[in-house]
């Protein structure tokens, strides 16, 4: 699934039924190469649900068993999150420093958060589990054998 087809779904609790906020956004921890929590909007209850705490990823909806789980971000999360952590849009670089593309979009597992593959566009797409470091400039990469 691709982070533009699930930014904007609607967040259901399903103890409830009712639709408790939308997708926001998406906190990625290079470390990992995953989404480790869902930035949420229109909440009562908070702006985060870590990924542990999704029950399902779906094509309409994420759903939770309880809205309890939608909080506010805490240190952890606050160090991956904002504008500077952002992936989309921003320019590639390998570790080497050359610039490969700009990320158009993210694929990742929507069963288990691994972010799969950071899609450039006009360039050739980067295997997600080549990323290394998401800052304020640049998304960095490990050098891939196969380029120059």
């Amino acid at each position: 699934m691709m982070f533009s087809e699930a930014k904007g779904q609607k967040v259901v609790d399903t103890s409830s039924a009712d639709t408790v906020g939308r997708v926001s956004g998406f906190l990625v921890d290079p470390s990992t190469h995953s989404v480790v929590a869902l930035q949420v909007k229109k909440s009562d209850t908070g702006d985060v649900i870590r990924w542990r705490d999704v029950t399902a990823f779906g094509t309409e909806a994420v759903t939770i068993s309880d809205v309890g789980v939608i909080t506010d971000s805490d240190a952890e999360l606050a160090a991956i999150s904002g504008k500077d952590h952002e992936l989309l849009k921003k320019r590639v670089l390998s570790a080497a420093g050359d610039e490969l593309g700009s990320v158009r979009d993210v694929d990742f597992d929507h069963e288990t958060g691994v972010v799969t593959t950071l899609v450039l566009g006009d360039a050739d797409d980067v295997d997600g589990d080549r990323l290394i470091g998401v800052g304020s400039y640049a998304v960095v990469v490990r050098v891939d054998r196969h380029e120059p």
